[in-house]
């Protein structure tokens, strides 16, 4: 059999069994990448280079900065600070944790802020007596929308900035107005959909705005420390460009600093690293990489683009919502990378923004309809496995699938209004 055929029908069989639920996710993921390497669609070595380990690392060393605060008792210091601004609300719980995670993705990206944020909504739901599942799906959704509005904020960004010559400014520019946009209809969709869901007694709300938050920071010491770092951190999350390093270098950098300064059971924080999610990331590069090396998706792009011709409204138009349906069931970085080169040629005879605007839209709003979209989703929902909570792939399709339809009709005014009219 042709190697693509053979790629495209291991990916479409493991994406059926994940869809399906007929074993875990990750388990799904690693069989079809080592099925990749058996029937020869790739090599192990180009199998191992299909691998993002930026990604991987990154997810790594903000895990295990996550693992050393968590032991400070500074997340339960926020979920209680976060209910009492709230006054214990659920609508306005939902609202003030997802603009937390949308700024917070804005301004870091966003992976690294649903790590640190999930701890705290899952000790939150536990006080409020709620089901954490609604709130943990509309931090995901908002990571993605809020990730959108900058050069850092989304790893799809990152790739188009690099390869585009976009800077921090431009992005912010001409993404940021769409993502405010999008964001309060996300909440109302969400809160539409988990409402019913989503009560709490006045009992409860009462002993919530009695608690004593300080009561709960176990070592104020290790939390000083772990804000400094994490600070620093952060700092070099926004210049690791200009500095000339990876992110992955700078998370890696933060978490054996603060284990090292901490003097904290290394055990025990490399213990509790997600390492269901890191390998189904893994498995699902090397599921993508086969795509990618025999040229399916390549092909697939070419044959959307090519139907468009000259048209600048129509080739804008296919690459905003063929990039959003495509990052939503393969993965926004991958989808990506592979789109990049293409865009590029096209630029040759077309103007070069609307198409990176609509490519960096697409794949990061796109990354909301399925829970493979776009890594936060994915480290989001294993997290909340591992905690008790599982949100099945049919769980999250329909606010994902509902949120990404409304964004796309924004998106599609916005890009005609500003770029095409």
């Amino acid at each position: 059999m042709d190697p693509l055929a053979i790629a495209a029908v291991l990916f479409v069989l493991s994406y059926a069994a994940i869809i399906a639920e007929w074993a875990h996710k990750t388990v799904i993921a690693l069989l079809g990448a080592a099925l990749v390497i058996l029937l020869k669609v790739l090599d192990q070595h180009e199998a191992f280079e299909a691998i993002d380990l930026n990604v991987i690392f990154l997810l790594a060393g903000m895990m295990v900065m996550a693992n050393v605060m968590a032991t400070t008792g500074v997340f339960e210091w926020l979920a209680i600070r976060s209910a009492k601004l709230a006054r214990a609300r659920p609508f306005l719980v939902l609202l003030s944790l997802s603009a937390l995670t949308a700024v917070a993705s804005a301004a870091l990206d966003n992976v690294t802020t649903v790590v640190l944020i999930a701890p705290v909504t899952i000790f939150l739901a536990s006080l409020l007596e709620l089901d954490p599942r609604p709130l943990l799906i509309a931090e995901v959704i908002a990571s993605n929308i809020g990730g959108t509005a900058t050069l850092i904020g989304d790893p799809p960004n990152i790739l188009i900035g690099s390869a585009s010559g976009l800077d921090f400014i431009a992005f912010l520019a001409n993404l940021a107005p769409i993502a405010l946009l999008i964001f309060p209809f996300s909440v109302l969709i969400v809160w539409a959909l988990f409402r019913s869901q989503m009560r709490v007694t006045p009992a409860t709300q009462g002993q919530v705005m009695n608690m004593r938050d300080d009561d709960v920071i176990r070592d104020p010491v290790l939390l000083k420390k772990s804000l400094l770092v994490l600070g620093l951190t952060l700092v070099g999350f926004l210049f690791h460009g200009p500095l000339g390093y990876e992110p992955a270098t700078i998370a890696l950098l933060g978490a054996s600093a603060l284990l090292l300064w901490g003097g904290g059971d290394p055990h025990h924080a490399l213990r509790e690293v997600e390492w269901t999610t890191l390998f189904f990331f893994i498995g699902l590069f090397i599921l993508v990489g086969g795509l990618v090396h025999t040229g399916a998706i390549k092909l697939l792009a070419e044959a959307a683009l090519q139907a468009t011709g000259q048209d600048l409204t129509l080739t804008v138009m296919v690459i905003l919502w063929g990039s959003a349906l495509l990052s939503g069931v393969i993965d926004n970085i991958p989808y990506t990378a592979t789109m990049i080169p293409l865009v590029q040629e096209l630029a040759r005879y077309l103007p070069a923004e609307p198409l990176w605007w609509s490519l960096a839209l697409g794949a990061d709003l796109g990354g909301n309809l399925t829970a493979i979209g776009a890594s936060a989703n994915v480290t989001v929902i294993q997290f909340a496995e591992r905690s008790g909570y599982p949100i099945t792939f049919r769980a999250f399709l329909l606010p994902g699938a509902a949120v990404t339809a409304v964004s796309l009709m924004l998106s599609t005014l916005y890009v005609w209004l500003r770029y095409l009219a």
